[in-house]
């Protein structure tokens, strides 16, 4: 290829080929697909290969055709050519003359001064117009900067920068309310939206029932309605029990493979709704008792008061039948 105007044809196909695949193959918020997918590099070399036979063959077709033109036609060509070169050039050189007014040496004595250091002389050069309207651009730039945030108080980079913080806090919220899955035993809230309910009301029907009992009253797994819990009660623990499972080699498996954050969320919710149902047939309790620490002082104290009064009826009960079997 003889043509400077061929390579960069070539380089400017090559950077859009790049550009295009990779903008079409990258999936929003994710790295370039061309460091995920190594294979799409074979297909670039092959598109930017036959892009440059294409250009090969358009040289090697001018070529032959300018071989079969007589030789008057071909003094006339390269004479076409030679003038269409001549004029880019004198374009260029002229576009110079324009941002730099520099003085051709022919005209050097039209701006020389009459200094004379032992032989040196200065000349008058202007500045170049694109460094003048350079420092005109600055003062204006400084003006309105002064205006705007010395006179009318306008952000500065710290105000700018706590609204950007607000407002990305408000897209996280409102992007999770959609993105429910992003979740975990940190995060989780408990839900008390009735559908939400409903759906864990479900989870636990076709997969818990079998060792916690419709209602959870319990059975080869512990009561669930109670104040104690082997794990520790409360949303985030026992969110972390369903997820990932409860004591190695005796408590149930983890359940994060099978249901999403979100579904988890639902299940913990709706065992969580179980507390106080007693019912009927319910195990016997297990592990310590439970009392929330997040919880307001008064309703910690009720449920600690409420579970010691059920202790001493229990008591009084065994210790009533106790004294009737005596007598």
């Amino acid at each position: 290829m003889r043509s400077i105007a061929s390579l960069i044809r070539i380089l400017v196909f090559a950077g859009f080929a790049y550009l295009f695949l990779n903008y079409v193959g990258t999936p929003e918020d994710e790295a370039s697909v061309f460091t995920t997918q190594n294979w799409l590099w074979a297909i670039y070399a092959v598109l930017v290969f036959m892009y440059i036979a294409f250009e090969i063959c358009i040289e090697s077709l001018r070529a032959v055709l300018f071989k079969t033109l007589k030789p008057e036609a071909q003094a006339q060509y390269q004479a076409e050519v030679a003038a269409k070169k001549e004029q880019r050039t004198a374009w260029f050189k002229g576009l110079y003359a324009k941002l730099t007014r520099v003085k051709a040496i022919e005209e050097e004595d039209e701006i020389i001064l009459d200094h004379n250091y032992d032989g040196i002389k200065e000349l008058d050069n202007n500045l170049p117009p694109w460094w003048v309207y350079g420092f005109y651009a600055t003062i204006l730039f400084a003006a309105i900067y002064l205006i705007r945030f010395e006179v009318l108080g306008g952000d500065n980079q710290i105000d700018e920068y706590e609204q950007a913080v607000a407002q990305a806090k408000i897209e996280i919220e409102e992007y999770k309310k959609t993105a429910k899955d992003l979740v975990d035993e940190n995060t989780v809230e408990l839900l008390t939206d009735a559908s939400d309910i409903k759906a864990g009301e479900n989870i636990f029907s076709g997969n818990c029932v079998a060792c916690h009992k419709a209602g959870g009253g319990g059975g080869i797994g512990p009561n669930l309605t109670d104040d104690y819990w082997i794990l520790g009660g409360g949303i985030k623990n026992v969110f972390h029990t369903i997820s990932e499972g409860g004591r190695a080699g005796k408590g149930m498996i983890a359940w994060k493979t099978d249901l999403k954050p979100s579904e988890i969320a639902q299940v913990a919710s709706y065992v969580l709704s179980l507390h106080g149902t007693h019912p009927a047939d319910a195990k016997e309790p297990q592990g310590d008792l439970w009392v929330d620490e997040n919880a307001p002082i008064e309703e910690a104290q009720v449920t600690q008061d409420s579970t010691q009064i059920e202790v001493l009826l229990e008591t009084e009960t065994v210790t009533g039948d106790i004294i009737q079997t005596k007598e």
